[in-house]
């Protein structure tokens, strides 16, 4: 491992883990009138080329959580086009 590099995994983690509650809560209630679809949309995006980025490069803490992070972004995406009306 790279020095430093652990401090990738935990920032990935805790901030992917901050999307968990949302996504759990939006599915639960099955509604997302509170979920902005533009910010949804900029995340998703935002996620794919951090994604891109990371493969680029080869970093593995960029590849592993921004591919769960795109994962859990597009599931919120998905239910605020279900729910959010």
């Amino acid at each position: 491992m790279i020095p430093g590099e652990w401090l990738g995994y935990v920032a990935g983690g805790l901030t992917t883990a901050s999307f968990l509650p949302q996504v759990m809560r939006v599915i639960k209630i099955r509604s997302a009138h509170e979920i902005s679809l533009f910010f949804n949309l900029l995340f998703l995006i935002g996620a794919a080329v951090w994604l891109a980025y990371g493969i680029y490069f080869n970093h593995l803490p960029l590849i592993l959580w921004n591919s769960i992070t795109f994962l859990l972004a597009a599931s919120l995406l998905y239910a605020k086009l279900k729910y959010g009306r």
